[in-house]
């Protein structure tokens, strides 16, 4: 199994080593359009810098990973709410169950009551 996974990293960072290699071109990524450049305090905003297109695509791909990732995390918040309670639900009955095993052999032996504990679990 760990050959399988070495395999598809390897596989993986050879794609983008390829992808690196092809897009290695110097291009200006802007944070606005230059139209938008005018209105007052865009100048904020407004960066501009030279970067391979490799590192631009490997960062919108960065960027959609995490956004797709914090999705599926909120999404899911609901399922991991209702497990969190099923297993406190668990717990008080298990807490219940064994309160009212120690009041069933209140005053009996305690080697029957150990028997009699070990065959109800099995």
């Amino acid at each position: 199994m760990k050959l399988i996974k070495y395999a598809f990293w390897a596989i993986v960072a050879i794609c983008l080593m390829v992808v690196g290699l092809a897009n290695k071109d110097i291009v200006t990524l802007n944070t606005l359009p230059e139209g938008l450049q005018g209105l007052p305090f865009a100048g904020l905003f407004s960066y501009s810098m030279q970067v391979p297109l490799f590192v631009v695509i490997l960062l919108a791909v960065g960027l959609g990973l995490l956004i797709g990732f914090a999705w599926e995390w909120i999404r899911e918040h609901k399922h991991r709410s209702a497990v969190t309670r099923k297993e406190r639900e668990v717990q008080q009955l298990k807490r219940e169950v064994g309160q009212m095993r120690a009041e069933k052999n209140e005053g009996r032996d305690d080697v029957l009551a150990l028997l009699d504990n070990a065959g109800s679990r099995a």
